[in-house]
């Protein structure tokens, strides 16, 4: 028996799943999918058997997770459960997860993109092999860079205000690997994947909110640098720990690092006098340690009490402060600046509400409403059924994560914005 199975069975401790498959093409999700589940360690016995509903979702199950305390200190065993995952769809390519990874009372969101048949290369089926959570597995040293990039030619570090893309292209190899994949990732969904690969989801919310700042400060100080493309390498960023941060492709996600991004994804952190995104350079700080933050260190104190903002300034100085950006790139409009609810009209709900009708074409579990500006019951449970379909509190409220994510869906669905290049 191996120890990552023993330490199971002997743990009460369990984690939940869901699984969200659409396809590949127009953001359609799957209905009627099958999905099976097995224990990585013992891939011949079928844990759970599950179909998609209406939106390509699956119910929530409960499985098996290592004892909590394996997350929140170093050199412990394993503190995650891998899962496989098999899923099948008439007319699609069949998807199989090798290493989907479940912690003690986290939610784990599992998204899987199937290719139709017509358009899949020989019809076989894509494999996903999620290799070990970066606290756990061994993987190179972050090699050390400047925290504000200078301009080579003008010697300058002002860029233009600062716009959150929309997309960013991902290099998963080392930078001058010309035979390793670029994928393009929305941005937010590339923010939560590394979230998830970087550090635990069951560390305290101060600590996971901290990490994520650093991580989005540190993606966004590449994209305004353009740090790969003025070295004439056609992408964003790359996978590798020895000089970015580690992207998974086709990982599983957690629903409260999900649900954080969603909230804050527009901050970054900067300096006063420095317009530029900070570089904000971390390492787990327990085999190996650095000049900035350390991700075990921050878990620390987060279970001290200390906020967010006096994490980062503990490791980056107290001169570092959380900025926002003013514009995120690929939406329809902004933010309205206030939460639209039952009572609201004008122009800014009927958005909304064409928006929902849109996307309830793709997504027939959300009521068609009428969109004539007005901000009744009926918007009130339209919006109620999109969050829960896409992991926002249900809370019937046009907040700003809910005004976002709505929009990114309608994007998606209606293709009014490709990637760029």
């Amino acid at each position: 028996m191996s120890n990552s199975i023993y330490a199971a069975q002997q743990s009460s401790f369990t984690g939940t799943l869901q699984v969200n498959v659409t396809s590949s093409v127009g953001m359609i999700p799957i209905k009627d999918a099958s999905v099976t589940i097995s224990n990585s360690d013992t891939p011949e016995t079928v844990l759970e058997q599950l179909t998609t509903d209406e939106s390509g979702q699956t119910e929530t199950v409960t499985l098996s997770a290592p004892d909590l305390s394996y997350s929140l200190e170093p050199q412990q065993p394993r503190p995650y459960t891998d899962y496989n995952i098999t899923v099948t769809a008439s007319g699609y390519e069949p998807v199989h997860i090798v290493g989907s990874e479940i912690l003690p009372g986290e939610l784990s969101l599992q998204n899987v993109s199937m290719t139709p048949l017509q358009i899949a290369e020989g019809g076989q089926e894509e494999d996903i092999n999620i290799p070990d959570h970066t606290l756990y597995g061994e993987y190179p040293p972050k090699i050390p860079e400047d925290e504000i990039k200078i301009d080579p030619e003008t010697g300058e570090i002002v860029l233009g205000r600062v716009v959150i893309p929309e997309y960013v292209i991902v290099h998963d190899g080392l930078p001058n690997d010309a035979s390793a994949p670029n994928y393009y990732v929305r941005y937010k969904d590339y923010i939560k994947n590394v979230a998830s690969s970087e550090i635990y989801a069951t560390w305290p919310e101060s600590s996971i909110y901290a990490n994520i700042l650093a991580i989005q400060s540190f993606t966004l100080n590449r994209v305004y640098t353009e740090w790969y493309r003025n070295q004439g390498l056609p992408f964003t960023i790359t996978s590798s720990t020895a000089y970015d941060q580690k992207f998974i492709y086709g990982r599983n996600v957690y629903s409260n690092i999900s649900r954080l991004v969603d909230s804050i994804f527009a901050n970054y952190l900067s300096r006063p006098g420095v317009r530029q995104p900070i570089f904000t350079s971390y390492c787990d700080g327990d085999r190996v340690t650095c000049q900035g933050l350390s991700q075990w260190g921050s878990s620390y104190l987060g279970e001290q009490g200390y906020s967010a903002i006096e994490i980062l300034r503990y490791y980056y100085g107290n001169d570092m402060y959380i900025n926002t950006a003013t514009a995120v790139s690929g939406v329809p409009s902004s933010w309205p600046g206030y939460n639209l609810t039952v009572g609201a009209s004008g122009g800014k709900v009927r958005q909304i509400q064409e928006q929902l009708n849109r996307i309830a074409q793709n997504y027939p579990a959300i009521p068609k409403i009428t969109a004539d500006g007005i901000f009744g019951s009926r918007t009130a449970e339209a919006v109620k059924a999109f969050q829960r379909i896409f992991d926002l509190p249900p809370s019937g409220i046009v907040d700003y994560p809910t005004w976002y994510e709505i929009s990114n869906i309608y994007v998606g669905v209606s293709r009014i914005a490709e990637p760029g290049t």
